[in-house]
């Protein structure tokens, strides 16, 4: 309904991720989710699975049911928008290759017009926004890399 609501930003990241980088499949917080494609690495292509977003419908993860068709895999484009519900399971496939895969994520809620704003609280520490070596949504998993001892 046209001025029944606002739009307010709750977080937004940097996604940046190499060869075997993914995202498992997930759901965001907020009403709406939105993921702006900035780079992709050019062995990515249509003809193949890899490096692709994956958006997932409920039925695909219902223990009594095998891959129903309720995945619908987009290749990711330089400059594409991409807007879902918040509540919409999706995942990234890792690529192989050389190259990084860039995005920028984001969450949005969807506030009525006569409620306050929410409060959202930054990552602080002391008043100063912590710093993050690694800004990917999974960037703590171990990367495979061979014989450990090496």
């Amino acid at each position: 309904t046209p001025g029944c609501y606002r739009l307010q930003m709750i977080d937004l990241s940097f996604n940046a991720q190499l060869a075997d980088d993914y995202n498992p499949v997930h759901t965001h917080g907020g009403s709406f989710s939105g993921v702006l494609i900035l780079q992709v690495p050019s062995q990515i292509k249509s003809n193949h699975f890899d490096g692709q977003i994956c958006f997932h419908g409920p039925e695909e993860w219902h223990i009594q049911i095998f891959r129903t068709g309720m995945a619908h895999f987009i290749l990711l484009v330089p400059a594409d928008l991409y807007l879902f519900p918040a509540w919409q399971m999706h995942s990234v496939s890792p690529f192989l290759g050389k190259g990084e895969r860039w995005s920028i994520a984001f969450n949005v809620l969807a506030v009525p017009s006569n409620q306050p704003r929410v409060s959202v609280q930054p990552a602080m520490s002391h008043g100063l926004v912590k710093q993050s070596i690694n800004i990917s949504l999974f960037s703590s998993r171990p990367r495979p890399r061979g014989d450990p001892l090496e």
